[in-house]
């Protein structure tokens, strides 16, 4: 059984860092194109990023130039470094495996992913 892990989330000024962490179980990620989704109180769940098994990677128009997805097939963990977070950035953060990874982040979602628990990354002063 499919079983991811986030970690990394917690509380962060705005302007700083944060590297969010997903350890995968049950499989091995190196088949696997894998994502990261966010969703904010009261707004959708978007796709953050995503990078493919060639790593290949694609971002959400809001992120691009401040976060970079990794992947570490030897570890089976897939990385978000967010760097200059901003308050918008506040969400809960998931970890996706199986994801369509394209240039159109309204489609990485499909009925075969599997998701991670989450985890809540908040950006307050």
């Amino acid at each position: 059984q499919k079983q991811l892990v986030e970690s990394g989330g917690g509380l962060v000024q705005p302007g700083g860092s944060m590297r969010l962490s997903c350890v995968a179980s049950g499989f091995t990620l190196d088949y696997y194109a894998m994502g990261w989704f966010r969703q904010a109180p009261g707004k959708e769940r978007e796709g953050v990023s995503c990078i493919n098994s060639r790593a290949g990677t694609h971002y959400g128009d809001a992120v691009k130039g401040r976060f970079t997805i990794s992947r570490d097939n030897a570890r089976n963990t897939v990385y978000l470094q967010m760097n200059s977070l901003k308050v918008e950035d506040t969400g809960v953060y998931y970890c996706v495996a199986n994801v369509e990874c394209n240039s159109h982040p309204y489609t990485w979602n499909n009925p075969d992913a599997s998701w991670g628990p989450g985890t809540q990354v908040t950006v307050s002063s």
